[in-house]
């Protein structure tokens, strides 16, 4: 890879280049680098250059800089590439300062940058959220600095992000008890367009939160509709609904060597219908409702030759199930139960019980199996 600001990567649907960026634990680094650089010598180094864990070099320009008396503050507008990052464009600014001798290298949570409240993240409660590959990233910056001027690695390191509360209402940061603002992300520095892993860490930051709060029935659903009818059907906490998007397989996985007592999962009937194929990545680029199996499945339980037919000529996956209806068979019912077995087999011989809701676009119950385990295949 280049350290310049241009590298792409190849979007495999359409062909076309995709442009990497950088964590916000990058940014709050080079920022970091600048405004050190600054208050010992004066002079802000613009554009500053880092060194990420996998080597890489960026450069970052400046977008703010300020010097007081015993302070330094320089920012950095965080470039996303062409991932679709809600803190894109964001001014990412560190402050630092001078601290008492042999009190080390330490953070505080700036205006736009979130705190830890709960338990199960990699942060301690009470510390500023600001994750452990970025921090290790600006003590290497401080060590680096105070080892090239003779001075002692005591230094007082203050992150903001512009409007960073008003974006975290945007991310899942108020669901895993980080209060305030946004965190400070990064294990490599480098963002990837569309990567999955970000959202995939996430499911999983959520599942420690649970456990380490007690909370030991979660659920992971497609979306906010069918999230509601799920939370509203077993009272869970927010804490307790895992954003699991598209990604039923990253959930499973994760709670396979991290368990819980229960898991429910919720979602559309399209959605659903591809996990009942066996899909573990629900994503609509990326596994399709099979017409052919679904009117298999009609057939199975009962649907009328002309419905079975009509099933394999369909368009989408709502067109089968309002025909279905019309018909009074419960093709619903029978995606939610095959849904299950295919979640609990990915699950294994792990003591987790299952149960899997179905719903319509509006929000209206279509389908819900019991809570069973591995046993019950």
């Amino acid at each position: 890879m280049s350290d310049s600001m241009t590298d792409h990567l190849e979007n495999t649907e359409t062909g076309s280049a995709l442009r990497r960026g950088w964590t916000t634990g990058a940014c709050a680094t080079a920022a970091t680098k600048a405004a050190l650089s600054a208050l010992i010598t004066g002079e802000f180094p613009d554009p500053v250059t880092i060194t990420l864990p996998k080597g890489q070099q960026p450069a970052f320009a400046l977008a703010h800089e300020a010097l007081g008396k015993d302070h330094a503050e320089a920012g950095i507008i965080k470039d996303a590439g062409d991932d679709p990052d809600v803190t894109h464009g964001a001014l990412i600014t560190a402050r630092v300062a001078f601290g008492p001798k042999g009190s080390g290298t330490f953070f505080r949570a700036g205006e736009g940058v979130g705190t830890v409240t709960r338990p199960g993240l990699p942060i301690p409660v009470g510390e500023p959220a600001i994750n452990p590959v970025p921090r290790s990233l600006m003590i290497g910056v401080v060590e680096e600095l105070a080892k090239d001027h003779n001075l002692s690695p005591d230094v007082e390191i203050t992150i903001f992000v512009r409007n960073g509360r008003k974006l975290a209402k945007k991310t899942w940061n108020p669901r895993l008890g980080i209060e305030g603002g946004l965190s400070i992300l990064g294990t490599t520095g480098i963002v990837v367009p569309f990567s999955c892993s970000a959202w995939i860490h996430s499911i999983h930051r959520g599942i420690d939160v649970a456990r380490a709060e007690g909370q030991m029935h979660v659920a992971g659903c497609t979306g906010s509709t069918s999230e509601r009818v799920v939370q509203g059907l077993h009272g869970l906490p927010d804490f307790a609904m895992l954003d699991m998007g598209d990604f039923v397989g990253g959930m499973l996985k994760y709670l396979r060597k991290n368990p819980v007592d229960r898991v429910t999962i919720g979602g559309g009937f399209a959605k659903i219908a591809k996990l009942a194929q066996g899909a573990m990545d629900l994503h609509s680029g990326r596994s399709q409702v099979d017409f052919d199996w679904m009117a298999d499945r009609l057939n199975a339980i009962g649907a009328s030759a002309e419905l079975v037919a009509s099933s394999r000529r369909a368009n989408t996956a709502l067109q089968i199930l309002e025909e279905a209806q019309q018909e009074g068979i419960d093709i619903a019912a029978d995606v939610a139960k095959l849904a299950q077995q295919k979640a609990l087999a990915l699950l294994g011989t792990v003591p987790i019980a299952l149960d899997v809701v179905v719903i319509d676009r509006a929000g209206t119950l279509l389908a819900s199996t019991p809570a069973l385990g591995h046993d019950a295949l």
